[in-house]
């Protein structure tokens, strides 16, 4: 064989069995991987299975002998692209090579117009044209195209469920399922059934088999909301899942391999998490392969207009002026609650505004109109106190407001330095 596709011009790479050839795969490029199902120590199927584990794209075609075609059919049940029977002639086996190489060149190429596409990818729900949601987006394009673990972070209310539904979408897994747990939420007694399934007659209630969210995901991806929420048993078991590709059903003796891309997410400090132990940290790292931060809205205020005019039109309300000194007072306010908090308070003063055609600053709630600081700094100190971090924040906000962004022009109003001024805005987030 290796004579043969050498006469034809194929560089060939000649393993003496299973082991040795998955030794050879990981130390160069392999186009093609040809094994005999038969070989002693790690068999073909095996080998097939630890490829595409390495390589989810790799081309795998398998030899075998008449009497083992069923296994040659599970083979392709696991990834393999063909298989040929032996005895087979030189002209057989170009036939196969060829055929092979011809369909990944075709896939390679679907592949790079995917990835020439992903920048341009639309996220109809997720509305931000500051530079912060653009490097975002660019972001989720780029991490769709891959297979790789992503671990989201932010605050309640910026958006993680409609990231991770951006990713899948993006994705090649686009067209398969996508599950969405939110792990909070899950009732304690039923969360490792309705995570990995129980067999019959498991516990009291298993009255028949129940397939769990991962297996349901097979193929497609799912998203773990509040992951850090899952009980320490139950994070061993998520482990296990991310390292084998398998999981263990309630009661199961024997594991299921699964093909599930995990998006999981948390609003939680993660330093604090890991500190505590609240979240294991062999899992952690498992889970960040990407890690991405979703900013909140506090930091990315230029995109409140758009924001406000999106949820106007999601209401059937697309004609109602909103008033400058309204966009001027959401501008000023820090908005805990983020994107979710802003879209209430436009559903809120949709119902309760005065005008029809109109939004004013009386239709306004009043901690968000009295969220501006006095006028000429007028600044009294209440009995409970007051945080200074966040009063140097708000005047820094301010200044850079006024300024229109102009970082020097800010720092003079404030009659500090401009490095002064960047260390500052930097300290609390806003640049």
């Amino acid at each position: 064989m290796e004579h043969t596709l050498g006469q034809h011009g194929y560089a060939v790479l000649a393993a003496k069995d299973g082991a040795d050839a998955l030794r050879l795969f990981r130390q160069h490029a392999v186009h093609l991987t040809i094994a005999d199902l038969k070989m002693p120590g790690l068999d073909g199927l095996e080998l097939l299975r630890e490829i595409r584990r390495l390589d989810k794209a790799a081309i795998v075609v398998m030899i075998t002998a008449h009497g083992s075609i069923e296994t040659a059919v599970q083979a392709m049940k696991d990834g393999a692209y063909d298989y040929i029977v032996k005895p087979f002639n030189r002209e057989d086996l170009q036939k196969v090579v060829e055929k092979a190489l011809q369909w990944k060149s075709a896939n390679d190429q679907i592949q790079d117009l995917r990835q020439q596409l992903a920048p341009h990818v639309s996220l109809p729900h997720i509305v931000g044209t500051g530079p912060l949601m653009r490097k975002l987006f660019d972001q989720v394009a780029r991490i769709a195209q891959t297979d790789s673990t992503v671990f989201l972070q932010g605050e309640s209310g910026t958006g993680k469920e409609l990231i991770a539904h951006a990713i899948h979408s993006a994705s090649p897994r686009a067209d398969k399922p996508f599950i969405i747990v939110n792990c909070a939420t899950l009732p304690e007694n039923i969360m490792e059934s309705e995570l990995f399934g129980h067999v019959k007659g498991s516990f009291t209630d298993a009255k028949t088999d129940k397939m769990g969210k991962f297996e349901a995901a097979d193929e497609g991806s799912i998203f773990l909301d509040e992951v850090v929420e899952l009980r320490p048993e139950l994070q061993v078991k998520l482990l296990r899942v991310l390292q084998e590709k398998t999981v263990d059903k309630v009661g199961a003796t024997t594991p299921i391999p699964v093909d599930v891309r995990v998006i999981a997410a948390t609003n939680r400090d993660l330093d604090q998490a890991l500190k505590s132990g609240k979240l294991r940290e062999d899992l952690y790292y498992r889970l960040s392969v990407i890690p991405l931060r979703l900013p909140p809205l506090r930091e990315r205020k230029d995109d409140i207009p758009a924001l406000v005019e999106h949820f106007l039109i999601e209401r059937n309300a697309p004609q109602c002026r909103v008033a400058p000194e309204v966009l001027d007072a959401f501008k000023r306010y820090d908005w805990p609650g983020n994107v979710r908090e802003l879209e209430n308070v436009i559903e809120q003063t949709l119902v309760l505004r005065a005008k029809p055609d109109a939004i004013t600053l009386d239709d306004i709630p009043e901690h968000i109109k009295s969220s501006r600081l006095p006028d000429a700094l007028q600044l009294g100190i209440p009995d409970k106190g007051i945080n200074l971090d966040n009063v140097e924040k708000k005047l820094i906000t301010f200044a850079l407001e006024k300024a229109e962004g102009n970082q020097t022009r800010a720092a003079e109003l404030l009659g500090i330095t401009r490095q002064t001024l960047l260390y500052r805005a930097q300290k609390h987030g806003l640049l």
